[in-house]
């Protein structure tokens, strides 16, 4: 019992975990027939593991344990793809589509010429968004204007929607990210019938990408209508004032390596090492009428001399991974400081605004900053790593949804949950509100083993009872 107490302490602690073969151990057990020995060592395994899972899965930012990211392109470049990601391959005609389910993520890979599609099937009750993550290699010399483009086009070949998204003047190779949309709009004449739509996946410079493969990320996700009609155009006026940086020693919180894996924050002072040619991700939870003010601080270097073009790169991206905005800077080797330019309230009518930053902002839900350290830098200031400080300041006041008419897919993708408003400002600071969970997290993983310590011994004494 002894053994099996100290594998369950190990477990809960996060130190170093017992092995998954550990064994529960009782007074006289070695003189058991082996019939009832190899179900107690079966209860062992079960309750050790699930402990383990039940633990890691629930703390903030934590990665699964059996990693599912593969690909050259992906690991060379650090970025840590969905786990239950469903292998899909795109096609070179439309005929050819393989289809993609909302709700479900995808991989696959995307050559250095022509165009690959997908097919989407969606209903005449729901908006419908994709988003591509491009991840080239980490060791692959890219442009300025060299990234990828998505459209989404409707059976006949009308354009729905294009986006493209490039490197930027740094032209550090890292993940990069376009979203495209089917959505209802009164006035349109295209895409708003139910139907067979396709999804179209190219880089924006092929003439000038590396030759090798890109690995790619895909989500779909539909939104309901509301069940109510509301405006149709976009707030005209609202704070646009910048706020005063939040103050405060930070608290430190390791950045995740991909969306799927980003590292859950609230408002505060966040502390994280970056090095060159590195992503970070945070996930940060932002309800309907709240505003995202969020700057990055990049400390000094020994070796002050020496200029990287756009070498500190701050953007937020919204629920199903759109990017909002973003910013950069050049780095000097002195303390460097990024931030957002001001941003609306979150709101429904958002979606109606010209300008692509305000549209984006259109539902609640977990939003994502994401910071990139260009590669350049490690040639005139080293490999680093470099202190990284992130302030995160949440604004305006939290108000009612629309209203939606049915379910989100994924579903509740455009909602708060109750898990994610630790991090939400209020009561405490988001670091304890982090800790809190943690600790429950642990809660739940002791919890359930005892629960199953309990059965195990409930199914040796039955067993033994009926030998005698």
């Amino acid at each position: 019992m002894r053994r099996w107490c100290t594998a369950r302490r190990r477990a809960g602690t996060g130190r170093a975990r017992p092995p998954v073969s550990a064994r529960l151990t009782v007074p006289g057990s070695a003189r058991l027939p082996v019939s009832v020995s190899a179900r107690l060592s079966v209860w062992g395994r079960v309750g050790v593991l699930g402990a383990v899972l039940v633990t890691t899965a629930a703390l903030p930012g934590a990665t699964a344990l059996a990693a599912g990211a593969v690909g050259s392109a992906g690991a060379a470049a650090g970025y840590d793809f969905a786990d239950d990601a469903v292998r899909v391959a795109g096609a070179g005609a439309t005929a050819d589509a393989e289809p993609l389910e909302a709700g479900t993520t995808y991989r696959s890979t995307l050559p250095r010429n022509g165009v690959l599609y997908y097919r989407l099937d969606l209903d005449d009750a729901s908006d419908a968004y994709v988003s591509v993550t491009a991840v080239p290699g980490a060791d692959g010399e890219v442009t300025a204007v060299d990234g990828i483009r998505v459209s989404v086009q409707d059976a006949d070949g009308g354009s729905c929607s294009v986006q493209s998204a490039t490197f930027g003047a740094a032209r550090s190779p890292r993940p990069v990210t376009a979203w495209g949309t089917r959505e209802f709009d009164p006035g349109a004449n295209r895409c708003q019938d139910p139907g067979t739509y396709y999804v179209g996946v190219e880089r924006t410079r092929p003439q000038d990408s590396p030759p090798d493969d890109w690995d790619l990320e895909i989500t779909a996700a539909t939104e309901p209508r509301p069940r109510q009609g509301g405006a149709t155009g976009a707030p005209e006026s609202w704070d646009s004032a910048s706020p005063e940086p939040l103050a405060g020693e930070p608290e430190r919180r390791a950045g995740g390596n991909g969306f799927a894996h980003a590292t859950l924050v609230g408002q505060g002072v966040w502390r994280d090492d970056i090095r060159p040619g590195e992503t970070l991700y945070y996930k940060v939870p932002v309800d309907w009428g709240r505003q995202v003010y969020a700057t990055a601080e990049l400390a000094g270097s020994a070796d002050a001399s020496g200029y990287a073009t756009g070498a500190l790169r701050l953007a937020l991206h919204n629920p199903v991974r759109g990017e909002v905005d973003d910013a950069a800077k050049g780095y000097t080797g002195r303390r460097t400081t990024v931030g957002l330019a001001p941003l609306p309230p979150v709101a429904y009518p958002n979606r109606y605004a010209t300008a692509g930053q305000v549209g984006a902002l259109r539902f609640a839900g977990d939003y994502y900053v994401v910071v990139h350290l260009a590669a350049q830098v490690a040639d005139d200031f080293g490999q680093g790593p470099f202190a990284l400080t992130l302030r995160l300041r949440l604004g305006g006041t939290a108000a009612a949804g629309p209203g939606y008419a049915g379910e989100s897919r994924p579903k509740g993708l455009f909602e708060i949950s109750a898990q994610d408003r630790v991090a939400e400002p209020g009561s405490g600071s988001a670091g304890s509100a982090g800790d809190d969970l943690a600790m429950k997290a642990v809660a739940v993983g002791g919890i359930g083993t005892g629960s199953l310590l309990l059965l195990g011994l409930a199914v040796w004494t039955a067993t033994t009872r009926r030998r005698a």
